[in-house]
C-alpha cells in the first residue's frame, strides 16, 4: 500500500542534528527541489541493503538501463537521476557507505542491456539493482514475449548474485504514451516483480500523480518527449530516495528537498 511522503528531508534521519539541513552541500537546485510535489510514495524491498546499512558494510547501487539511466535530457552530470540518488541518500546517511553506479545506455532495451548485465554485475558487485527497461522496447515495437523472456533471464542473474531488485517502468511521456501497447510493458515488469518477489518503482505512477498535482509532462519532460528535464529528474530521484529510506531505516522518512 501506498503511503504519503512529504517534502523535506527531516532533522530525525540517521542521526542528523536537530536544526542541520542534510542537504544544504548537495549539488541540487533548491529552486528546482521546491516544485516536486508530495504524491503517494511507491513502497519498496530491499533486505540485502537495508541488512548491509545495519552490518556498517559498503552499499552499491547499480543503476541499469537505457537513457533515462544514462540521463538524457539533463543539462549537466549533476541532475542525472543516479548522481542525485548517490547525493541524497550520502546525506540522508551520513554514516553509511554509498555509491551509485551508473549504467545507463541510451538507446538500449533488454536485447542490449542482457549482454553487458553479467559482466557488469561482477564488476561491481551490487547490493541494489534498479533496472529500468521498456521504453525502448515500445517505442522499437518489441515482441512482448520476446521483452518478457529477456527480462526473465535478467531478473535470474540479479537474483542469483543476491543483490536486491527494483524494477523501473516507463515514463508518462508524450512519445510513450502515443504507443498503443506501451502499458503491457509495464504489466509485465509489475507481473514479473510479483512471481519473483521484487519490487517495482512505477515511474509511469509517480508522473500520473505529478499531473494531478500539478506538475506537467511539459515540465518535467524535454521537447524530445521522451528524456526527463532538470526538473523531472530531480522529481524522480527525490521520490525514489524517499522509497529507499523508507525501506532500508526504521525511523521516519520525509524525502524531497
Amino acid at each position: 500500500m501506498a503511503c504519503v511522503f512529504a517534502l523535506g528531508l527531516t532533522a530525525a534521519l540517521a542521526g542528523t542534528s536537530a536544526g542541520a539541513d542534510p542537504l544544504k552541500n548537495l549539488p541540487l537546485s533548491n529552486s528546482l527541489a521546491s516544485r516536486c510535489p508530495s504524491v503517494a510514495r511507491e513502497n519498496i524491498s530491499l533486505p540485502a541493503t537495508r541488512a548491509a546499512l545495519r552490518e556498517g558494510k559498503p552499499v552499491t547501487i547499480l543503476a541499469f538501463g537505457s537513457s533515462s539511466t544514462e540521463g538524457s535530457g539533463a543539462s549537466a552530470p549533476q541532475f542525472r537521476y543516479p548522481n542525485q540518488l548517490q547525493a541524497r541518500l550520502r546525506a540522508a546517511m551520513p554514516g553509511a557507505q554509498i555509491t551509485v553506479v551508473n549504467r545507463g545506455k541510451g538507446g538500449e532495451d533488454v536485447d542490449e542491456m542482457l549482454p553487458r548485465l553479467g559482466g557488469t554485475l561482477a564488476e561491481t558487485k551490487p547490493t541494489l539493482v534498479i533496472w529500468q527497461a521498456g521504453s525502448n522496447a515500445a517505442m522499437r515495437r518489441i515482441d512482448p514475449a520476446h521483452f518478457e523472456a529477456m527480462m526473465r533471464q535478467g531478473i535470474e542473474m540479479i537474483r542469483a548474485s543476491g543483490a536486491d531488485l527494483v524494477l523501473m517502468d516507463n515514463q508518462r511521456s508524450p512519445r510513450i504514451l502515443s504507443i498503443a501497447n506501451h502499458a503491457t510493458f509495464d504489466d509485465i515488469m509489475a507481473r514479473l516483480a510479483t512471481e519473483n518477489g521484487i519490487s517495482v518503482f512505477s515511474r509511469f505512477r509517480l508522473m500520473t500523480h505529478w499531473e494531478e498535482k500539478g506538475l506537467l509532462a511539459a515540465q518535467t519532460v524535454g521537447g524530445d518527449g521522451v528524456h526527463h528535464t532538470d526538473l523531472g529528474y530531480t522529481c524522480l530521484s527525490a521520490a525514489l530516495t524517499d522509497s529507499v529510506l523508507a525501506a532500508t531505516t526504521s525511523q521516519p522518512i520525509m524525502a524531497g528537498r
